[in-house]
């Protein structure tokens, strides 16, 4: 069982910056897929930023302006949202995806405001 535990988020005025955490109780690296994906109110969850087959894959809404990296030691994934807009607003979720098997932090509110 691993639990994600997510940080960070918070409201920030349109063009500004917020940095989010994901802590891990064990190791998600050996996971197929493992990052972050956002759900807007009334919208369905997407996928933002991950880490697959060992690469990053961003949402183009977010290329250029979010970056993903890991800290293997401290089992810990982050993501650096720069350039914020208000349809970044968004519950954002820790994930690690393997086949059948997915753990997902509670969330962490990030509201941009215009």
């Amino acid at each position: 069982q691993v639990q994600l535990v997510e940080s960070g988020g918070g409201l920030v005025q349109a063009g500004g910056s917020l940095n989010l955490s994901c802590v891990s109780s064990g190791s998600i690296f050996s996971f197929s897929v493992m990052g972050w994906w956002r759900q807007a109110p009334g919208k369905k969850r997407e996928l933002v930023a991950v880490i697959i087959s060992g690469g990053p894959k961003y949402a183009d809404s977010v290329k250029g302006r979010f970056t993903i990296s890991t800290d293997k030691d401290r089992d810990t994934v982050y993501l650096e949202m720069n350039s914020l807009k208000p349809e970044d607003t968004a519950v954002y979720f820790c994930g690690a995806v393997s086949g059948a098997l997915s753990y997902w932090g509670q969330g962490t509110r990030v509201t941009v405001s215009s």
